[in-house]
């Protein structure tokens, strides 16, 4: 949010919300406390569209 304010961006970057842009890595945890959750990445979302792993190749 504060890197969006000093852009002057804050109204479409910065946090996630309706109508803002963002790119998401979405993971099953909290990678602040656990750095290894980043390997089990559920999925992806980029530009809008969402990316997922294909199940065949899901460890």
């Amino acid at each position: 949010m504060t890197a969006a304010e000093l852009l002057g961006m804050q109204d479409s970057l910065g946090t996630i919300e309706t109508g803002k842009l963002a790119d998401i890595v979405a993971v099953p945890g909290d990678p602040l406390s656990d750095l290894s959750v980043m390997e089990k990445v559920d999925f992806v979302m980029k530009g809008g569209a969402v990316y997922r792993r294909p199940e065949s190749q899901k460890p």
